[in-house]
């Protein structure tokens, strides 16, 4: 039985923590690196008919050269929406319209703006860390709330504590090779 209420706990952090790790993994993807990739613009909110519309469900993307993105409105009326989106965003792009189609060129980063991005990015995969600790946190209040109600003894606590320090250092070591495969990314020139 003590064993069954650990795997649930375990296995809910687990998920928990995946979620966290891909939450960074896409937080690194919209970090821009000098080619152009949909996910920099996916997930941008646009005021669509007064609701906010990620622009992946507003429109297609290609990528014709390896620094233009080319927006396929579904919908040729959402072009200036998705327009003002984008110019009030953090790319630091300006879009050009020819009435159906939006491209945007992506300038060469200079090493300057390259370190910011790093720092951004370094910060994103410290929240990341931080997520997953928060997970292994909660998790193991939840353990010891078992223990004081009597349903795990102290040793399997002690075992279930240290599965859970085993599985924290496996996510937090991938936010960390996810960290340094993007920062590696972004100095290459």
């Amino acid at each position: 039985m003590s064993d069954d209420l650990i795997n649930t706990a375990l296995e809910e952090c687990r998920e928990r923590m995946h979620k966290a790790v891909e939450h960074a993994r896409a937080d690194f993807s919209a970090v821009r690196t000098g080619r152009a990739t949909p996910a920099l613009v996916e997930r941008l909110k646009v005021d669509y008919f007064g609701s906010e519309v990620p622009l992946q469900q507003l429109a297609g993307f290609q990528i014709p050269e390896p620094r233009v993105l080319v927006i396929s409105p579904y919908d040729k009326g959402a072009m200036k929406a998705i327009e003002k989106a984008i110019t009030s965003s953090d790319l630091g792009v300006n879009p050009a319209s020819d009435g159906s189609v939006i491209r945007l060129v992506f300038p060469e980063l200079t090493q300057e703006r390259r370190k910011e991005f790093v720092k951004v990015v370094k910060h994103r995969a410290e929240e990341g860390r931080v997520a997953v600790r928060n997970v292994r946190r909660a998790t193991r209040h939840e353990l010891e709330g078992l223990e004081k109600s009597g349903e795990l003894s102290s040793d399997e606590l002690d075992r279930a504590e240290k599965e859970l320090e085993r599985l924290t250092h496996e996510l937090v070591a991938e936010i960390d090779r996810l960290l340094a495969s993007k920062e590696k990314e972004l100095l290459e020139i």
